[in-house]
C-alpha cells in the first residue's frame, strides 16, 4: 500500500496532472486532501491500473476524500505559455477549488512553482509513492478521458476516444490526412517530423 502521507499531522493536498504529452485538447490536473486514516490497497499510479479500477477508484475518491478539485488548461493557453507552466497553473487551478485549506502541497513530477506562502514538495514518481498524489493521477486521468470522449464526437477522425490526444500513428495519420482541428496544440510536434534542437 502506498504511503498515506509525506509530513504526518498536517493537512496535505497531493497534486497530479494528465495530458502532458498529448498532440490534442487540454491538460487536466486534480488535487486531492484524503483523510489522515484513509485507506486502499488499490489505489497507484493511474498508469498502473485498468480503467475500470480508475473509474471505481475515482467514486471511491470522491466520496472519501476531505477535499478534490479539478482544474483545467486547454489547448489554446498551452499554445501560448508552454505545456509545463500549463500543467502547473492546472494544478494551482485544482488548488484554488478545494474546498479545505492545505497545509502543505505534494506533487508528482520534479518541477513546480509557488503557491501562495505554502510549502511544496515535488517527488519524482510521486503518484506511486503516496496516496493523495495517486488519487490526484486517478482524477485528472479519468476526468480529461471524459472530456476527450467528448471532443471525439465532435471530431471523430482523430480517435480520441481511443488514443485521447496522444501521438498514436491513426492521430498522426489523421492529421496527415485532415488537418489541425481546434483543440491541436500548435506548438507540438504534431505530424512527428521536427528534429529536436539542443542549444548547448
Amino acid at each position: 500500500m502506498l504511503a498515506p502521507y509525506f509530513h504526518k499531522g498536517v493537512i496535505e493536498a497531493g497534486c497530479d496532472e494528465a495530458g502532458r504529452g498529448c498532440l490534442a485538447g487540454p491538460v487536466y490536473a486534480a488535487a486531492v486532501v484524503l483523510p489522515p486514516d484513509f485507506e486502499n490497497a488499490l489505489l497507484n499510479d493511474s498508469k498502473q491500473l485498468s480503467e475500470k479500477n480508475r473509474y471505481a477508484l475515482r467514486e471511491v475518491i470522491e466520496r472519501e476524500a476531505l477535499a478534490w478539485a479539478v482544474g483545467v488548461v486547454d489547448n489554446r493557453e498551452i499554445d501560448k505559455i508552454n505545456i509545463l507552466r500549463a500543467s502547473i497553473l492546472a494544478m494551482h487551478r485544482a488548488l484554488d477549488g478545494l474546498k479545505v485549506r492545505p497545509q502543505e502541497i505534494i506533487v508528482d513530477g520534479n518541477r513546480f512553482s509557488p503557491y501562495g506562502n505554502l510549502p511544496a514538495t515535488p517527488i519524482v514518481k510521486g503518484d506511486g509513492k503516496y496516496m493523495s498524489i495517486a488519487a490526484a493521477s486517478i482524477l485528472a486521468k479519468t476526468y480529461r478521458d471524459d472530456c476527450m470522449r467528448r471532443l471525439h464526437e465532435e471530431f471523430p477522425q482523430y480517435h480520441w476516444d481511443s488514443n485521447k490526444g496522444y501521438p498514436a500513428p491513426a492521430h498522426r495519420e489523421a492529421i496527415r490526412r485532415c488537418g489541425t482541428s481546434p483543440y491541436h496544440r500548435l506548438t507540438f510536434n504534431l505530424l512527428g517530423t521536427q528534429q529536436l534542437e539542443f542549444d548547448f
